[in-house]
């Protein structure tokens, strides 16, 4: 079998590249977890984290994947029968859904063609409609992954408000975190979920969940079974109940270098950077499928999210092929996801990203394009670095060496 060589290119939507800073964080021996160093630490960062969330709400930590933070979220928030408000937008709003009907929640949903974003005016309708106010909560993803499609947050809790519905707003942030704006607290989010292995540039294993007061409150009184993720346990005093049980003390370690990288950038700034290479990447896209192999999923050029793009394949183009022509050449194609699996591939452009390495990324997958004799619009390569050299004002030479 014929070995890469080089630097892999992982355009997975998750996990994503993990920054030498935070391996070498995480490269260390075990500590007493119940000493006073390491509960300094992990206290610093409980506070420190909120700044990531853009709230000043608890943050609850799990040692867990996305899928960790969601079912924390369903068990603290709901009871058994209690009715919730799915509005359909990908592979990972339907997830959720089967995860809510599996601990015995009734779903309704807001359909969707997973092409275009979630529509705040039929949210709205749909909670206008419940006279009865029996949905408890409102499930929304922000960023579907597997659609590449970012939905409109804010838009939403105005539909919610314009309503008069009481339901709780909880927005899954998994594939947004640190990646796109969603400030908690000024847009009035009740629950917001995260995790560590798609902005926050870490291996999976944290699922973050920020729960405001209101939410809060609504735990003490549902009723599904819950222990490990019970919220009112891990805030109950002793710092190992913050964890129910042993820390995960090198995850702890590698989000503390994480938290500290994302404030010496900014994060306005981290966010402008995921745009300004999301833009380069549709660029280059938009060339490529002027060729008529693929699509771009999202219809709507505002709809595309800055984490991900998901490429729709026509009927003659194989994705198992390209990936598999990219894999010796050390290059990792995202696939597509759930019943998108086989029909979609994507290009993962968050966490640990610059300029040279998306560029390169896109020659590369220009080159197994071109290899595969996949029909391909020409120039794409210039669109993005034309999308890059207008991103920001010119510098002069001087200035650069500054």
């Amino acid at each position: 079998m014929q070995s890469a060589r080089g630097f892999q290119f992982l355009l997975s939507p998750g996990p994503t590249p993990v920054p030498d800073r935070v391996l070498n964080a995480m490269h260390r021996q075990s500590v007493d977890f119940s000493g006073p160093d390491f509960i300094a630490l992990s206290d610093k960062i409980f506070e420190d984290v909120k700044s990531v969330f853009q709230t000043k709400s608890v943050v609850h930590i799990y040692t867990s994947n996305g899928h960790g933070g969601w079912e924390g979220v369903l068990a603290n928030l709901l009871s058994p029968g209690d009715e919730i408000l799915i509005p359909e937008v990908g592979v990972f709003s339907e997830g959720w859904r089967d995860m809510a009907q599996a601990l015995g929640i009734v779903c309704r949903t807001v359909p969707n063609d997973w092409r275009t974003a979630i529509d705040a005016n039929r949210l709205e309708e749909a909670l206008r409609a419940d006279v009865d106010r029996k949905i408890k909560a409102v499930l929304f993803t922000h960023v579907d992954t597997a659609t590449g499609i970012v939905s409109d947050v804010k838009a939403a809790r105005q539909a919610i408000d314009a309503a008069g519905h009481p339901a709780l707003f909880c927005v899954d942030a998994i594939a947004s975190l640190a990646t796109t704006d969603l400030p908690m607290d000024a847009w009035n989010l009740d629950v917001v979920v995260g995790a560590s292995q798609k902005g926050l540039m870490m291996p999976p294993g944290l699922g973050l969940v920020a729960a405001n007061d209101r939410a809060m409150e609504a735990s003490k009184t549902a009723t599904l079974p819950r222990r490990y993720f019970d919220w009112q346990e891990r805030i109950k005093g002793m710092h190992y109940q913050r964890y129910a049980g042993t820390a995960p003390e090198h995850h702890i370690f590698g989000l503390r270098e994480v938290l500290d990288m994302l404030a010496e950038e900014g994060l306005q700034n981290v966010f402008a950077r995921h745009r300004r290479l999301a833009d380069a990447v549709r660029a280059a896209v938009e060339v490529w499928t002027e060729g008529g192999a693929f699509e771009l999923n999202a219809l709507r050029p505002e709809q595309r999210s800055d984490s991900v793009t998901s490429m729709l394949a026509g009927p003659n183009l194989d994705v198992g092929a390209l990936q598999a022509m990219g894999r010796p050449m050390n290059l990792y194609i995202g696939s597509g996801a759930g019943s998108m699996s086989g029909k979609s591939f994507r290009i993962g452009h968050m966490g640990f990203i610059n300029e040279p390495m998306i560029l390169g990324s896109l020659a590369a997958i220009e080159l197994v394009l071109r290899r595969a004799g996949v029909a391909i619009g020409q120039g794409a390569m210039d669109a993005a670095i034309a999308s890059l050299a207008a991103a920001e004002p010119a510098r002069t030479m001087a200035n650069a060496a500054e």
